[in-house]
């Protein structure tokens, strides 16, 4: 059943759901996934010793970067590196835990002050993306559900035509987000692997430690492609929901 020529759904049944649904589950899966994983390997003590914090630190003045601070943040799994004032927080589980799988999340974070150092093009696109993305995230939905209601109501020319005006800034809008998704994939992979490269080369792990830890980061890692898969997959219901605006 469509509704003043938008495809809404079949009957009761809206079959774009299917989209969502396959987003979720994927995302769940990636979550239990890292979850899994780290505490699997956060009973793994490194041989060296060192915590999370002691790790960041190290590899920070190994990369010759000496004005970043190191913090401690509740929660878990809650780490990250803040550009934008130099700060490193490491989580409960990471910063005084001595175990490969927060030696390796601690060094992660260093990976991000380390292209933040050397000017790393992708984490500069992403965070010129950061407002822009957030706007088109939270304003999208809402105009597309505007044109949809024009579409659905309208009489005249002129409010169709407002309709798919306001439908194709939501859908730009979204996409904005979506790319945002997809910039983050190369930052944080190429983190990762700069991460590994700084435990291997500072001697912080051994052989078979950093091989346990890069199961840990490909975890991480996998998380931020569910997350982007899940954004392209409702870009694409948003397309089939207004393919009859588009045509």
């Amino acid at each position: 059943m469509y509704y003043g020529g938008y495809g809404w759904g079949y009957g009761f049944f809206d079959p774009t759901y299917i989209l969502i649904l396959i987003g979720i589950l994927i995302c769940a899966i990636a979550s239990a996934n890292v979850n899994s994983t780290f505490r699997r390997y956060q009973r793994v003590a490194s041989r060296l010793g060192l915590t999370g914090a002691e790790t960041a630190e190290r590899i920070l003045h190994m990369a010759g970067i000496f004005d970043v601070r190191i913090l401690h943040v509740s929660g878990n799994l809650t780490d990250h590196y803040d550009p934008r004032n130099k700060t490193l927080s490491l989580s409960d589980s990471v910063y005084q835990s001595r175990s490969v799988a927060a030696v390796g999340v601690a060094a992660h974070e260093c990976g991000h002050a380390i292209q933040h150092q050397v000017g790393y093009f992708p984490l500069t696109f992403r965070g010129w993306l950061v407002p822009v993305a957030n706007f088109g995230s939270a304003i999208s939905w809402p105009l597309i559900l505007i044109g949809i209601f024009l579409g659905y109501g309208g009489s005249s020319t002129t409010s169709t035509s407002l309709a798919g005006i306001l439908i194709r800034i939501g859908i730009w809008a979204f996409s904005l987000a979506v790319l945002f998704q997809i910039v983050t994939l190369p930052v944080e992979f190429n983190a990762s692997h700069r991460a590994m490269m700084m435990l291997r080369d500072g001697h912080i792990l051994e052989k078979d430690e950093l091989q346990k830890t890069r199961k840990v980061l490909f975890a991480a890692a996998l998380t931020y492609v569910a997350g982007a898969l899940s954004a392209i997959l409702q870009l694409l219901r948003i397309l089939i929901l207004t393919r009859n605006d588009r045509d």
